[in-house]
């Protein structure tokens, strides 16, 4: 199960329009397709920015017509891109049970929409009744983000894996449509205002599939100690222990820390042996299987964690931390 974020689709400094979707898809495309050659792989995909921006658009609809709006729109943008390099696909629209009492719903953490500075944030919060949070030196509209139990729809997917295995299924984008059943009618189902993390529905996706791996794709590598700072190092293999005990990703509790929540979710929780999970660049996902690039999360690494040499041609020292929020949906 391979999982993309929905700022994948929106480069940075540019407009949120299809035209900058397509465009972008178009750069991802031939990536996803050389993966999907190598492997057996299912697609899914974030919505943050796109959600956000529906929201914005339609301030009456809810956020689960708007989260199947969003996942039926990137789900249309990623087919045409893939087709045009020969990959075959099946966007699947998804609906992902929730708990409408979860904690989450006391407490929103799931960023949506663009960012705004503090004046602009704390205006449309007092007039929309927004929840709005700190990301990076900007301010971003919250929602809840309760935990995936049931994906509906994971037989199809399953069916196309196994009877239609040229044919690669895009499904949980967004985390999924989230719905809840009725108590007094458990068939019945009802939407909930909330976004899934797509990561965790990720995760949820590939132990019920029960995937060999899952991957998460970023826009900055794999999972880093002292990220940003002259003695930045990466990892080349941790194990879900080493990434708990050293709190790994929570300075990042916007963008990099869900994503090895999930991962370590995935590992610790599949009932399949030998599973790994990863996290690593859009660009280098062909490489992360191998270890090549990003970081491997698995149960059997000696003393927890082999930290990535650094690479000779890297004259610009570790990452550097950007003013603008890491960009991940």
């Amino acid at each position: 199960v391979v999982a993309v974020g929905g700022n994948a689709l929106q480069r940075r400094g540019e407009r949120l329009t299809i035209e900058n979707m397509l465009k972008a898809a178009a750069e991802m495309a031939p990536t996803i397709a050389k993966l999907a050659e190598q492997h057996e792989v299912v697609l899914t995909h974030g919505n943050g920015p796109q959600v956000g921006e529906l929201a914005l658009e339609r301030s009456a609809a809810t956020f689960d017509v708007l989260g199947a709006e969003s996942m039926g729109q990137i789900g249309y943008v990623l087919a045409q891109a893939l087709a045009s390099v020969g990959c075959k696909s099946a966007p699947i629209l998804t609906q992902v049970v929730v708990d409408p009492s979860s904690e989450a719903f006391r407490n929103p953490t799931k960023f949506v929409g663009p960012v705004y500075g503090a004046k602009e944030a704390t205006a449309l919060a007092e007039s929309l009744g927004w929840v709005v949070k700190p990301d990076g030196e900007y301010f971003r509209r919250v929602v809840p983000s309760p935990p995936p139990l049931e994906i509906l729809q994971v037989e199809a997917v399953r069916t196309l894996l196994e009877n239609s295995p040229d044919i690669l299924p895009i499904a949980c984008g967004g985390g999924g449509i989230p719905v809840a059943r009725v108590p007094s009618n458990p068939l019945t189902l009802q939407g909930v205002e909330a976004v899934i993390d797509k990561d965790r529905c990720g995760a949820k996706l590939a132990m019920d599939l029960e995937a060999d791996g899952f991957i998460i794709l970023t826009d900055g590598g794999g999972i880093w100690k002292d990220f940003g700072k002259p003695t930045a190092r990466e990892m080349a293999l941790a194990t879900p222990e080493y990434l708990l005990g050293t709190k790994a990703g929570k300075s990042f509790p916007g963008s990099m820390g869900p994503k090895i929540e999930a991962a370590i979710e995935f590992v610790e929780n599949s009932n399949k042996k030998g599973v790994w999970a990863a996290i690593g660049d859009l660009r280098d996902a062909d490489k992360i299987s191998d270890n090549t690039e990003g970081t491997i999360i698995r149960e059997d690494i000696e003393g927890g964690v082999v930290w990535r040499e650094v690479k000779p041609n890297l004259q610009d020292g570790p990452p550097k931390l950007s003013k603008a929020p890491h960009k991940s949906g």
